[in-house]
């Protein structure tokens, strides 16, 4: 029997796909199969969730946190503390747009191919960074020309 599951948005019912806790996309397997696809979601999905839950509990200390501390230094540290926070938020908020776009790249059929080249990003680069646009020698062209315009 097949379970069917449905992603908000589609039209169609997908087959769910089943992979093993211990699966990990290899090298001598058509590449951005299924299984593939379906191990990225998964992984996006639940890096995303857990960026999710994680601001979702700053916003909440920083709501809790406000109150008046009538010491000085102890207020500066209170504030500074605060504006990290905020700023690690911003770069969540930054992350879960990055994460949103490859999770849309994936149900478009582009995930895994260098946004540059055409290239596949290799296996091992999505595992460490699934929301990698560029192949390795892509990003690091990149990088090379944005340090020489940096450096004018």
């Amino acid at each position: 029997m097949t379970d069917f599951t449905s992603q908000p948005g589609d039209t169609d019912l997908k087959a769910e796909i089943f992979l093993a806790d211990d699966y990990r996309p290899a090298e001598d397997e058509p590449f951005m199969n299924d299984r593939q696809l379906e191990y990225f979601r998964r992984k996006l999905f639940d890096w995303r969730t857990d960026l999710l839950a994680d601001s979702r509990d700053t916003i909440e200390g920083l709501q809790d946190g406000t109150r008046n501390i009538p010491d000085v230094a102890d207020r500066a540290s209170e504030e500074t503390d605060r504006a990290l926070e905020l700023r690690t938020r911003d770069r969540q908020r930054k992350l879960v747009a990055k994460i949103d776009s490859a999770l849309r790249r994936i149900d478009e059929g582009e995930y895994g191919y260098c946004e540059v080249t055409g290239d596949p990003i290799s296996l091992k680069r999505l595992d460490a960074r699934p929301i990698a646009t560029m192949s390795l020698e892509a990003q690091e062209r990149h990088e090379r020309r944005e340090k020489v315009h940096r450096d004018d």
